[in-house]
């Protein structure tokens, strides 16, 4: 079982590889496993670096390739660090024609960031995604698992409040 996050965070890197070896060691020989891993590997990383990458290929004995090509494929996955808090800002039709842009524009403007940057504080990357799969709700946001919608611009700073 995983450990809380706040206590991973306080792991050395020596130790965070041992908690990953742990997870291919328990894994290791089944099937369709590789995304359940690197799922783990970055709730324990914050991310997927290469040498991450490697480690993984190595301890599952598959080739590295197929391990970039899933962290690559999938967007949940991330090869660099991110923020505690990912602020997902959808862009498709529906979001877009209800004011998405307009969203997007201030958490720019409060976070101080760009699509794809993380604040300096570590605490929010920001994403532009194009469905969330909340259309009726639209424009919609995501903020790590929770979802927000109908969300105006007015609003975008109580709602970075709560996560801060």
């Amino acid at each position: 079982m995983m450990q809380a996050t706040e206590e991973i965070k306080e792991l050395s890197e020596d130790e965070k590889f041992e908690k990953l070896d742990e997870i291919i060691e328990q894994n290791r020989g089944q099937e369709g496993i590789l995304i359940n891993v690197l799922h783990q590997a970055q709730q324990i990383f914050g991310h997927l670096s290469r040498k991450i990458q490697v480690h993984i290929a190595e301890g599952l004995d598959i080739p590295f390739s197929k391990v970039y090509a899933v962290i690559s494929f999938y967007s949940l996955f991330s090869t660099e660090m991110r923020g505690k808090y990912t602020i997902e800002v959808c862009t498709g039709t529906a979001c877009y024609v209800k004011g998405a842009e307009d969203i997007l524009e201030q958490f720019k403007t409060e976070l101080e960031i760009e699509p794809g940057e993380t604040t300096e504080d570590g605490l929010f990357t920001l994403e532009t995604t194009r469905c969330i799969g909340a259309c009726g709700m639209a424009p919609v946001i995501k903020v790590g698992d929770d979802t927000h919608g109908r969300l105006k611009e007015d609003q975008v700073s109580d709602l970075l409040d709560k996560y801060e």
